[in-house]
């Protein structure tokens, strides 16, 4: 079992990897409350749900269940007020403890049903998909999309612990193996040379599901992010480097419509996207953004934008993201290979080059 510690005051708190789900004294010992409510979807529930309920109620916690439909395009108020109607309905109180068992999706919507249910409970991520065990169960961002503009809508809430067991990860579908992979890159071009390296030499074994391997890249992705959150909770400054890809990616998932394209799969893209303004503007040799799109290529993950997609289509979604600052369009930047920046300073005739680029 390997441990992290985030650091972030009263707000401090343990992220686990290993064998957490046939740990049950650890789940007890992880939700000391005395009402659990476990938020699970369609398809995690049918494989964890029990595992994680049963030493709950073996001891003696009063634990309900909500299972929610699988998906992005589910990332919605009307979803989150599921959570509430059970929440409600059972008069559970401001001791309730909620566990967010499954993918991003679960965990951004518990998360924000915890921040909100009588303004405030606890709650513990236990994260099943490669994209919410390296990047969205630690932080504390928590919310819903909306028609017009992705998470627009959330908290910071910070969990109360994060469980990650890297089997989990042999249950997952490739394509949501490769779309997790996508932040793990991000992780090592925007603050890890090494890392990067790493992921490079190691891509055989990590597709492989060597839970070695895996549990190494997962803890190496972690402590990356704890370190910038540590620095930054509120993504006043440095912690929005962290959105490395996004802005551009999600252009594409709001223009294509949530869950077309699976957010790793945007992210992978709007990275290169990136890369490629980096270079036009001589922050980066070519030769880094060859090296970031052949990993990229390497772990079956997108390349280029989709066919509907427009210049004009990527600046208006662009320009509803949350880095928008009166009116001004900010960017995360690759300044080198394990280094980035969040600027404001670019040449918008090289941003309408990239956007040429990837949309000719």
């Amino acid at each position: 079992m390997k441990t992290l510690q985030v650091d972030l005051a009263e707000r401090s708190y343990p992220i686990y990897i290993g064998n957490c789900l046939t740990n049950p004294d650890l789940i007890v010992e992880t939700l000391p409350h005395k009402e659990i409510v476990i938020v699970s979807n369609e398809t995690v529930a049918p494989l964890y749900l029990e595992t994680v309920k049963a030493p709950l109620v073996n001891a003696g916690k009063r634990v309900e269940a909500v299972v929610l439909p699988d998906g992005e395009k589910f990332k919605t108020l009307d979803t989150v007020n599921k959570i509430f109607d059970v929440l409600l309905e059972g008069n559970f109180s401001r001791k309730v403890a909620l566990v967010a068992l499954g993918g991003g999706v679960i965990g951004d919507m518990t998360g924000f049903a915890a921040a909100c249910y009588q303004r405030g409970v606890d709650f513990v991520q236990v994260p099943t998909t490669l994209l919410s065990q390296v990047d969205s169960s630690v932080g504390g961002k928590t919310g819903v999309n909306h028609p017009l503009g992705k998470n627009m809508i959330g908290a910071f809430k910070q969990p109360l612990a994060v469980l990650i067991d890297p089997s989990t990860l042999t249950t997952l579908p490739p394509k949501e193996f490769s779309a997790g992979f996508a932040e793990v890159i991000k992780h090592g071009v925007i603050q890890d040379e090494s890392y990067f390296a790493y992921l490079e030499q190691n891509l055989d074994k990590i597709f492989s599901l060597d839970l070695a391997t895996l549990a190494d890249v997962i803890e190496g992705s972690c402590q990356i992010k704890r370190s910038v959150i540590e620095q930054d909770e509120t993504e006043q400054n440095i912690r929005a480097i962290l959105n490395l890809g996004h802005t551009f990616g999600h252009a594409i998932e709001t223009t294509m419509g949530y869950g077309v394209w699976l957010h790793g799969e945007a992210v992978a893209v709007g990275m290169l996207m990136a890369a490629d303004l980096s270079a036009r503007m001589g922050n980066i040799e070519p030769s880094v953004v060859a090296r970031i799109k052949t990993l990229v290529n390497a772990a079956a993950l997108p390349v280029e934008v989709p066919e509907k997609m427009t210049p004009e289509n990527f600046l208006a979604a662009m320009y509803r993201d949350k880095k928008v600052e009166s009116g001004t369009l900010r960017l995360v930047l690759i300044t080198a290979l394990g280094q980035a920046e969040v600027t404001a300073e670019f040449d918008s005739a090289l941003l309408s080059e990239t956007l040429s680029h990837f949309c000719r």
